[in-house]
């Protein structure tokens, strides 16, 4: 279990994982050290793993993304997440429950291309069916 001040500095970083050690301390109200060693100790722990690259408005504004709901022929479920993950613009691919298997969200740099990527996914061998839905805006991401 991670401690209040811990859940503040994570939420901090999530808005910004580039804060300096300097202003996570004054906004906690603690010692440069004390942030130091609390991310230490989260990273150790594993409750923060890394630190990834987060696209500006203006670049996610130009690109099309969408939500593919694929159902998966059970005996090749294992090949197929493989080959999925191979897709690079597949940036995220998740296991639910209900008719389909998996959701994998989408991104591309054009309808065309995303609608070619919708093709790729839906030719892998694996996949039954798939259901795609383009995000129109995003209203608010965590």
């Amino acid at each position: 279990m991670i401690s209040e001040q811990d859940q503040t500095l994570l939420s901090l970083l999530r808005t910004n994982a580039r804060m300096s050690i300097s202003d996570l301390a004054r906004a906690l109200g603690v010692s440069r050290s004390t942030v130091q060693n609390r991310i230490s100790r989260l990273e150790q722990t594993g409750v923060i793993n890394g630190y990834v690259l987060e696209y500006g408005n203006q670049y996610l504004s130009e690109q099309v993304a969408a939500h593919v709901s694929i159902k998966v022929k059970q005996k090749l479920t294992t090949k197929t997440n493989v080959e999925l993950k191979q897709l690079s613009q597949i940036t995220a691919l998740y296991a639910i429950s209900g008719e389909h298997d998996l959701i994998a969200i989408v991104q591309a740099q054009s309808l065309e291309q995303l609608s070619k990527i919708l093709d790729d996914i839906g030719n892998l061998d694996g996949v039954e069916r798939t259901n795609s839905s383009v995000i129109l805006e995003t209203k608010f991401k965590r």
